[in-house]
């Protein structure tokens, strides 16, 4: 797998002229993984859309290498696996349509057995073909693991990472975790302890 590295330097958010985290620095090098904890309202999910590209901070930057070399947006698309309460699946399509439409839309055009066995992992063998609005949210939960998995990712972030699941879909998200940290990088953004007590570097937002 590649070797990759991400700097954040200096990384502040304001919304409407609200602080809510400022100068965040972290350097991370796979393989290796951090959590980000703090109390709610404290910017984790923030940071973590940061980090992945999908929201730009006020105020400083995140850098991303590979192999010593730095690598735009599109690059880094195809290198995140990223699972969080309000990334949302179309709810119109079945979860294996909505596997093949969202990989070709991330660049990695998995073909249609890859996706089966993607959802066949995560336990939803028996309903890849149902409309992904008939599902419990804990299964909606694990079709959106087996979309961030799909291409075996270099970085994994999780975003209150056991929301919505039951004991034996915990059990697997902690195995994908502890497997990906010595692979890859991971970063859990959560405050709930067990979570981030599978990283072995922590950000604390909220503390002076």
């Amino acid at each position: 797998m590649d070797a990759i590295t991400l700097r954040g330097s200096g990384i502040t958010k304001e919304f409407n002229r609200r602080v809510v985290f400022e100068r965040m620095h972290f350097t991370l090098s796979s393989p290796g993984s951090l959590s980000i904890t703090g109390r709610n309202g404290a910017g984790k999910s923030t940071l973590i859309r940061i980090i992945a590209g999908t929201l730009l901070p006020t105020a400083g930057r995140v850098e991303w290498n590979v192999d010593g070399s730095p690598v735009g947006h599109e690059r880094r698309r195809r290198l995140i696996g990223f699972v969080s309460p309000y990334l949302n699946l179309y709810e119109e399509f079945t979860a294996l349509e909505n596997l093949i439409l969202l990989s070709r839309i991330r660049g990695t055009k998995a073909t249609a057995d890859e996706c089966k066995e993607a959802l066949d992992s995560v336990g939803l063998r028996r309903q890849q073909n149902d409309p992904v609005r008939t599902l419990s949210s804990g299964m909606k939960q694990r079709a959106k693991y087996a979309f961030a998995l799909l291409h075996n990712p270099g970085v994994l972030l999780l975003d209150e990472p056991t929301a919505n699941l039951d004991g034996e879909a915990i059990k697997f998200v902690r195995k994908v975790a502890l497997q990906q940290k010595r692979t890859g990088i991971l970063i859990v953004a959560s405050n709930d302890a067990r979570e981030a007590a599978w990283c072995e570097n922590s950000i604390a937002l909220g503390e002076r």
